[in-house]
Formats: structure tokens, C-alpha cells, sequence
């Protein structure tokens, strides 16, 4: 029974053994002094290597793949047809969607969509087979599709609790070569959630698990041209 206080009072003193060293670390900063104060240098490259958008594209597949997500590639007016495919393939009947996608995306898709709202409960959206998303942007040297609960991609929770994600990135704007690329044009005060493959973790034994901390089956579709036009 005593053993209880006893870690409770180890984690306190480890706690206060901690702060106690930030403590001291700051005991010469005037109390005026501001992070801004001292801006930090960021001379590092923003790409590895120069490349051609053509390249730069090509890698993100690449690299996409490498870490097991499947990538299909269309021209903008090709992407209702694929959608449908994919979906059809995959047995899909119940798909989740932004409240803004393009609605000719999945107007030749047989499936019943269900708009992203507050009011639909974690159950109804574990009962759902597929969402179709688009993205913020996408980093071709990580491999990473980046999504910011824009119009087109919806709140977080509908691409992390459906088994199957599709997610659309525009070829002509939305691919970047590098993480301070993408930086640079993300808004910090976004909720940005970076997939880079489906979600995967380990086991005791280092057994790849995945669909443990979102779609276990994630494909991302690279489409040339603009599918927000009619």
C-alpha cells in the first residue's frame, strides 16, 4: 500500500529535478528579454539537389510508395473515373467526405457519401469504408501528404478513423520539393496533420502493424491539371 506515495513522490522530485535545471539555465536572462530577441539562423538548404517539377513529382511517387502507399497518377479530368474505380475495387458502399470536395469527383461513384459534420459520432464513422480527401500540400523528399482541415479535407478525425483514405494533391501547385518548402506556405495556426504512408507502428517483436493509429490502406492520386473546375 505504500508503494503508491512512494513512485507518486519519485515522479514529483524527478519533475522538480528538471525544472530546477531550467530554473537555473534561465537565472542570467533579464526578465525583458524575448525569444525574438535573438533570431535563430536558418542557413540550411531548402532542397537537397535542384530538380525539375517533372522530377520533383516523380520522387514524391517514389517515395510515397516506398513507404507502402499506392499511387496512382490522371489528368483532372480523369479523376471522377479513377475515383469510382478505386472505390468499386476496394468494395466500398459508405464514403465520408469534406463538406466542400468537388461534387463531380464522385458523381459517377455508386456509393453513398456522408458530409463531415460535427453531429456524426465516432460510431457512425467507424461504420464508413472509405474517405476521399484533397490536401494542403504534399513533400516530395519525405514522401508526406500534408492536410490542414481545409474545405477540401475536412476535420481531422474522418481521415484517421476510416480503413481506407484516398487523398488527391494537385500536380501543378501543391507539390514541394522540401519540409522548409512546405513551411513556408503552411499556416502555423492550422491543425496540420502529416501522413506519410498508412499508419503503421510495432509490435513487442518489431512486427509491422498497420491501421492501429489511422487508414490502414492509404492512396494518394496525383492529378495534372486543376479537378476544381467544372
Amino acid at each position: 500500500m505504500s508503494s503508491g506515495p512512494s513512485r507518486a513522490s519519485g515522479r514529483e522530485s524527478g519533475r522538480e529535478r528538471i525544472l530546477g535545471r531550467v530554473r537555473r539555465a534561465l537565472a542570467d536572462v533579464p526578465a525583458s528579454e524575448q525569444p525574438g530577441h535573438h533570431p535563430v539562423t536558418r542557413d540550411y538548404a531548402a532542397q537537397h539537389g535542384e530538380r525539375t517539377h517533372a522530377a520533383t513529382i516523380d520522387l514524391l511517387a517514389e517515395n510515397l510508395a516506398d513507404y507502402r502507399a499506392r499511387v496512382h497518377r490522371t489528368e483532372a479530368a480523369g479523376l471522377p473515373a479513377l475515383l469510382a474505380r478505386l472505390l468499386s475495387e476496394r468494395g466500398a458502399s459508405q464514403v465520408v467526405v469534406p463538406p466542400s470536395l468537388p461534387d463531380g469527383w464522385l458523381a459517377s461513384a455508386p456509393v453513398r457519401l456522408v458530409r463531415d459534420s460535427p453531429a456524426l459520432t465516432t460510431r457512425e464513422l467507424d461504420s464508413i469504408d472509405s474517405v476521399v480527401t484533397g490536401c494542403a500540400l504534399a513533400v516530395a523528399e519525405t514522401g508526406t501528404v500534408v492536410l490542414d482541415a481545409g474545405p477540401d479535407q475536412g476535420s481531422r478525425r474522418i481521415t484517421l478513423v476510416p480503413d481506407h483514405h484516398l487523398c488527391v494533391v494537385r500536380t501543378d501547385d501543391q507539390v514541394v520539393s522540401s519540409v522548409p518548402q512546405a513551411l513556408r506556405r503552411l499556416a502555423p495556426a492550422r491543425p496540420l496533420t502529416w501522413i506519410s504512408g498508412p499508419s503503421a507502428t510495432s509490435d513487442i517483436e518489431l512486427e509491422r502493424v498497420e491501421g492501429v493509429h489511422g487508414p490502414r490502406t492509404l492512396e494518394v492520386i496525383l492529378v495534372a491539371g486543376d479537378p476544381r473546375e467544372p
